[in-house]
């Protein structure tokens, strides 16, 4: 790790403020900028606020902390004021269900295009959150570059900024890796609220002794659930990367809903009885992720550790605390 100064967007979100508190914790002589819009009462019309940033993410993180909007060009006069080497670009409106695509667009690629520029000009890296949900309904498993069709305007934000950021490395000679994140699950997403993984919604629902909801034949539904600590270390492994390319990161085994249930009900020592529900969201549903890793293993040597029972095994007294302490307080 060679960065001296680190930003990091959406440094209050779910993957920021991992990334952050990581830094904090062992890379003691590199700089960390936490930088993030934090929330307000704001939502979109489907009624999921529009920031997700939350304070509680970063209770303990002793870095510099800083409110401000990417969409906002005073933001970019901060950045280069910050000059930092390395950028971890987590900023996002990542509600897959938004139908502002124009606000959609304009945070998630007109921002980006912005801090590609500014990294031009700092020769600052740059890494970046992707997403599966580029893929649309592309057939398992899903390999970089092959029937990347979106089902919504969260995954087309993605595909437009990973093909700018190939296009700009291209162009510049700039460094910009892009991270297509798969369902990812961990500390710190508690504040999705709505959009927090199935995992922690489940749990949650667990421990209040409710039945689990799940949507009918979700044992036929397959997604590659990746643990926090395991996107962390791609994040890392894409930090000493010295060319662009757009990465998957999951675990390259993809498991159905029923397991995460039967999982979580066995590590609570509950035997709730399932319920099915409705698929609301049939019409812009994936049915099946699967990462292919095979070039992330290659190229950025990425190496998965955590399976699903190994994941949420480390995640149990985290869902637990937030039980406690945020659900029932």
């Amino acid at each position: 790790m060679n960065a001296k100064r680190v930003l990091i967007t959406g440094a209050a979100g779910f993957i920021g403020s991992a990334l952050a508190h990581h830094f904090d914790t062992h890379y003691k002589d590199i700089r960390v900028l936490a930088l993030d819009k934090f929330r307000n009462n704001e939502r979109f019309s489907n009624g999921n606020l529009k920031s997700f940033g939350h304070f509680k993410n970063l209770l303990g993180f002793r870095g510099e902390v800083i409110e401000a909007d990417i969409n906002d060009p005073r933001t970019l006069e901060v950045i280069k004021d910050f000059a930092p080497d390395l950028i971890y670009h987590e900023a996002a409106i990542s509600d897959t269900t938004v139908s502002e695509q124009d606000e959609l667009v304009r945070t998630n690629v007109n921002a980006f295009l912005s801090l590609l520029s500014l990294c031009e000009k700092l020769g600052a890296h740059m890494v970046y959150a992707s997403s599966g949900a580029t893929y649309g309904s592309a057939k398992a498993p899903q390999k970089v570059g092959e029937a990347e069709a979106p089902n919504n305007a969260y995954g087309f934000s993605k595909l437009a900024m990973d093909n700018a950021a190939l296009s700009w490395s291209k162009r510049t000679g700039g460094v910009a890796v892009g991270l297509r994140y798969f369902n990812v699950y961990g500390k710190g997403e508690f504040f999705k609220e709505r959009t927090a993984s199935m995992i922690l919604q489940f749990g949650l629902q667990i421990l209040r002794g409710t039945e689990p909801k799940l949507f009918e034949g979700s044992d036929k539904i397959y997604r590659d659930f990746v643990y926090i600590k395991d996107i962390i270390q791609a994040n890392l492994k894409a930090a000493n990367a010295t060319k662009s390319g757009v990465y998957n990161v999951g675990t390259g085994v993809a498991r159905s809903f029923s397991d995460v249930v039967d999982i979580l009900q066995a590590e609570f020592g509950t035997n709730l009885k399932k319920s099915f529900i409705k698929n609301p969201f049939k019409s812009s549903y994936q049915f099946h992720t699967e990462a292919d890793i095979a070039p992330t293993i290659l190229e950025l040597g990425y190496a998965p550790e955590y399976t699903l029972e190994q994941g949420i095994k480390d995640y149990a007294d985290e869902i637990r605390r937030i039980y406690a302490q945020e659900v029932l307080a």
